[in-house]
């Protein structure tokens, strides 16, 4: 691994818990000088006759002044984090006593820790691959137990593993490529095109389905944006608050009263879901503020990944509700149709609703079936794969290179179908191992590495 980046051979430090009070802060030190510098600062012990991960209670001192009653937690390289000397300083959580410490360490030649310098340390050293170093920022802002689940099996090196056995299926077969190359005299296939067709479809589908996974992983790592809409009166509004089970939009029974769109966070089973509380849906009204809150609720209903159409089963007649449906899939949106103030209508009035498909009864107003339609945004969003130990991709640059990858895929296999020259092949095989490559960092530049880890907070 490249270890000539600039500023590589620096001891940094940084605040690795969260800035503010707290019952307790840690700082983290990392790089060759970390071990000599505590030493001058921590007369309690010669820290460097400790055995590494241990813990050491006792005073951290700038000449005759205490700074604070300290633990410091000791990792030898390159058995730590970032696989260099690494020294952890638990302290109280006074943010001024953070400071002092950070200034006293950083007034003996240590320098501040960029954004996510300590990770980028770990992947230069080979401690993790590039993609398990962008899963650990995805664990960080992990918000629920899906972006949770989806970011560990990556950090794992669960996904990485998967693009191992891709790398593999290409090396083996290059290797017997490049040696056809050394013998091109004597006209001689060293690698079974066959076989090799076997294996480039085996890659291609094993590629597909990681770009296909993205879908779902978008979903678990940014939320679900779900327009409820209908007309003036349906009830969204009071939908809105039994969902969040709190009175975060007005309710009235005069028309039009959301004039513009209100934006709550739900989180159900381990998937947000961003839902969009929109004016009323009339086409003809005179008042001004009104049809410009129709005008966003349109807005919102195209740019949602998912429409609650919600009605009035006492007011709404079929040919209405046909209408709805026909504008949603012209223009190929996902939607349910949930049927409002069912307690108040009798079952011939509710089965005349029974010819549209994706359709769920409830009351809004008596809590009455709104669990059913929790379930229904979830296997509607995510189809049941959300407990699935397979590798989920979440991260928008793994899946460019990936629809990059499958491309030069697509490239080898219409070679191999026209017999190219074993040369050409391997031109394009090498373009495949490039786009995996991208993935794991095994192919870097140094810009680009400073754009990724410049996104994780300081102190990770």
């Amino acid at each position: 691994m490249n270890t000539t980046l600039q500023g590589w051979d620096d001891t940094i430090v940084a605040l690795a818990t969260a800035p503010g009070i707290g019952a307790i802060g840690v700082i983290r030190v990392s790089g060759p000088s970390s071990f000599m510098v505590l030493n001058q600062l921590f007369p309690s012990k010669d820290l460097l006759k400790q055995a590494s991960h241990t813990l050491h209670v006792g005073l951290l001192k700038d000449g005759d002044t205490v700074i604070d009653e300290v633990v410091l937690s000791l990792y030898k390289g390159p058995k730590s984090y970032t696989g260099e000397d690494v020294i952890e300083i638990s302290c109280h959580g006074s943010p001024y006593i953070q400071e002092q410490i950070i200034q006293v360490i950083t007034s003996r030649g240590i320098r501040l820790a960029k954004p996510g310098e300590f990770t980028q340390r770990a992947f230069l050293k080979g401690k993790m691959d590039l993609a398990q170093a962008e899963a650990v920022a995805d664990l960080i802002a992990s918000n629920t137990e899906a972006s949770k689940r989806a970011a560990l099996h990556t950090m794992r090196g669960g996904f990485s593993s998967d693009l191992s056995q891709l790398r593999e299926t290409l090396i083996r077969f290059s290797a017997l490529i490049e040696l056809e190359l050394d013998f091109s005299q004597e006209d001689v296939e060293f690698a079974d095109r066959s076989a090799f067709a076997d294996l480039i479809a085996q890659l291609k589908t094993a590629t597909q389905q990681l770009i296909a996974s993205f879908k779902l992983g978008n979903v678990i790592k940014n939320g679900v944006q779900v327009a409820i809409i209908g007309k003036p009166n349906a009830g969204k509004s009071t939908l809105l608050n039994t969902l969040l089970n709190e009175n975060r939009a007005i309710v009235s029974d005069i028309a039009g009263t959301t004039r513009d769109t209100i934006e709550e966070v739900l989180n159900i089973d381990g998937v947000l879901f961003r839902l969009i509380d929109t004016a009323g849906i009339r086409e003809h009204t005179s008042d001004a503020i009104e049809q410009i809150g129709v005008s966003k609720s349109k807005e919102k209903m195209r740019a949602a990944e998912l429409v609650i159409y919600l009605f009035d089963v006492l007011t709404t007649t079929a040919e209405e509700l046909a209408q709805v449906v026909a504008e949603f899939e012209a223009e190929n949106i996902q939607y349910i149709l949930v049927g409002n103030k069912a307690d108040l209508a009798s079952k011939e009035q509710l089965a005349y609703f029974e010819q549209f498909s994706h359709q769920l009864f409830i009351s809004a107003k008596n809590n009455e079936q709104i669990e059913a339609l929790k379930k229904e945004l979830v296997n509607k969003t995510i189809h049941g794969n959300i407990h699935a130990e397979s590798t989920i991709v979440t991260n928008a640059r793994h899946n460019a290179a990936l629809v990059a990858l499958l491309q030069s895929v697509e490239e080898v296999e219409a070679g191999l179908q026209n017999r190219v020259p074993g040369d050409l092949l391997a031109l394009d095989i090498r373009q495949c191992l490039h786009h995996l490559g991208t993935i794991t960092g095994t192919i870097t530049h140094e810009d680009q590495l400073d754009y990724i880890f410049s996104k994780f907070c300081i102190g990770k």
